[in-house]
C-alpha cells in the first residue's frame, strides 16, 4: 500500500513539473518593441535586415529557437510583390516579455480586443517604451501598414522605398500607446506618416524608429 501511494505521489510530482516546463514554454516571450533602431532612420536593411534586428535582439534577450518576422509592409517593386505586415508573422498566439498574451490569433490582433498598448508591448527586455506624455515621446512604431495589416496602396510610398532610405519620403506609423493625434490616433499600427526617413524625422515626429517583432513558432 505505501508502495503505491510513493510511486503515486512520485507520479503526480513528475506530471506538475511537466505541466510547469509546457506551460512556460508555451508563454515564452512572442512578441516586443525593439529597444533600438537601426540608428539610421527608416533604412532597416530592407526587410531581411529589419528581421535579423529582431532575431539579435531577441536572442541577446534570452531568446533561442524562435523564427523573428518584423511586423513591416512593403510596396511591389519590378522584381518583387507586394508584403503585407500581417502575412509575415504567423497565426498567434503572441505574449510579451513578461507571459501575458498580447493577441491569440491574426483576427484578434487586428480587431479591438487585443492587449497591445502601453503596458502589454513591452520590449524584448520586458521595458515599458516611452510614450505620449513622457520625454521624449517616442510612441511612433514603423509599420507601412493599414490598420488591418496590409500594405498602405494609395500611389504613395509610405515604408521609406521598402526600409532602405533614410532620406526623402515618410513612413506609416502606429501608436504603441494607442493615444495621440494623426488620422487613427488610437492605432497601434496605423496612425499617420512620419514626416521623413531620416532619424531626425522620426524622432521630431515622435518616433525613434523602433518596430514590432513577431516569432512566427
Amino acid at each position: 500500500m505505501k508502495k503505491t501511494l510513493l510511486f503515486t505521489s512520485a507520479a503526480l510530482l513528475t506530471a506538475a513539473a511537466t505541466f510547469t516546463v509546457v506551460n512556460s514554454q508555451d508563454n515564452e516571450m512572442s512578441f516586443f518593441i525593439t529597444s533600438i533602431g537601426s540608428g539610421d532612420g527608416a533604412n532597416l536593411g530592407g526587410l531581411a535586415g529589419a528581421d535579423a534586428h529582431c532575431a539579435a535582439l531577441a536572442s541577446d534577450a534570452g531568446s533561442r529557437g524562435k523564427t523573428w518576422r518584423a511586423y513591416l509592409s512593403a510596396h511591389s517593386t519590378n522584381n518583387s510583390p507586394t508584403v503585407n505586415a500581417r502575412d509575415r508573422i504567423g497565426f498567434g498566439p503572441w505574449f510579451n516579455a513578461d507571459g501575458v498574451e498580447v493577441a491569440s490569433n491574426l483576427n484578434v490582433l487586428h480587431g479591438p480586443s487585443n492587449n497591445l498598448n502601453k503596458q502589454g508591448s513591452l520590449t524584448e527586455n520586458g521595458d515599458t517604451v516611452l510614450g505620449r506624455g513622457d520625454t521624449p515621446n517616442q510612441h511612433d512604431i514603423l509599420t507601412g501598414s493599414t490598420i488591418d495589416g496590409f500594405t498602405v496602396d494609395d500611389g504613395s510610398n509610405h515604408t521609406c522605398n521598402n526600409w532602405t532610405s533614410n532620406g526623402s519620403g515618410s513612413a506609416h506609423v502606429g501608436h504603441f500607446d494607442r493615444t495621440g493625434g494623426g488620422q487613427n490616433p488610437t492605432s497601434w499600427n496605423s496612425a499617420h506618416g512620419s514626416r521623413g526617413c531620416s532619424q531626425e524625422d522620426l524622432v521630431g515626429t515622435g518616433g525613434n524608429g523602433y518596430f514590432y517583432c513577431f516569432a512566427i513558432d
